[in-house]
């Protein structure tokens, strides 16, 4: 994860989130007011954000003291307490929401990928996310995706070529799209992987023909059609399901063969894990 971009989300987050002051803090409690308090877990999931939530403390005051006690990545339960901060209680109150707000949704994205990847286990199909993603926020719901034992897909437009129907269609059909992105990636001297996505059996014949991609992308096909497709293509490619792929249902996409599934839900339809920050007696 680039520090840069971390730094930016995090003053851009805590400047629409205080303005020109956070004033209920500020006309109730002493400047010199010293508090600590804890993150306290309220239901059963995976904790995420922990790291990130270090930086945001650190941006808003370099002197709040941070007691990590339940580290990325760990199964958490009901009353558990991932850490404790000290200091200036005005900074922590400062801080409070935009930790637990980056917190409860990376640990919801960290929980619902573990159980995808515990539903794919021993099948050899990995679980990958999307581009369906959070404006500004991806860098940090594709972390969680990792934190929960996914694999991040390309993280935008600029680091693998994808092309997908409507590149397809505009283009003017299949083999104009592959040997288009071809002949591009050579003039521009890119080292980038090709995938295309083709919709049914008979695209399908067309891509395994042409040949020039790494990966194939299976697009909304039904089991019989996806378990044909993935002996047709016989490991000369990678293989990608995708397309209303759901924790009920991706065990059996996977059953079918492919290499990876790939769910947008990950990181546009998850329940964020439930937190609390509590102030606590020093």
């Amino acid at each position: 994860m680039e520090k840069e971009i971390l730094k930016q989300f995090i003053e851009n987050a805590l400047k629409e989130d205080v303005g020109n002051g956070d004033h209920t803090s500020l006309s109730t409690i002493p400047s010199d007011a010293i508090g600590k308090a804890k993150l306290l877990i309220k239901e059963n999931g995976i904790i995420s954000g922990v790291e990130i939530a270090l930086q945001i403390f650190k941006a808003v005051d370099p002197h709040l003291k941070v007691d990590v006690k339940i580290n990325d990545g760990t199964a958490v339960k009901p009353n558990d307490i991932v850490l404790y901060v000290n200091g200036k209680s005005q900074s922590i109150l400062l801080a409070e929401r935009l930790v637990l707000n980056t917190m409860q949704r990376m640990s919801g994205i960290s929980t619902t990928t573990k159980r995808i990847v515990n539903l794919l286990e021993g099948t050899g199909t990995e679980v990958l996310d999307t581009r369906k993603t959070t404006p500004n926020f991806r860098f940090l719901e594709k972390e969680a995706v990792k934190i929960g034992g996914g694999v991040n897909h390309r993280f935008g437009l600029y680091d693998m070529i994808l092309i997908k129907d409507n590149h397809v269609d505009f283009a003017g059909g299949i083999e104009k799209a592959i040997t288009s992105s071809q002949k591009y990636l050579k003039e521009n001297n890119l080292n980038l992987q090709i995938e295309i996505e083709v919709r049914n059996l008979t695209e399908l014949d067309q891509v395994l023909k042409i040949g020039g991609v790494d990966r194939i992308l299976l697009d909304n096909f039904n089991f019989d059609d996806l378990k044909v497709a993935v002996k047709a293509i016989n490991g000369k490619f990678k293989t990608e399901a995708s397309g209303n792929i759901t924790e009920q249902n991706a065990l059996d996409y996977a059953k079918c063969g492919v290499d990876y599934i790939s769910m947008g839900a990950l990181t546009h339809s998850i329940k964020s894990l439930d937190m609390s920050l509590k102030a606590v007696e020093l």
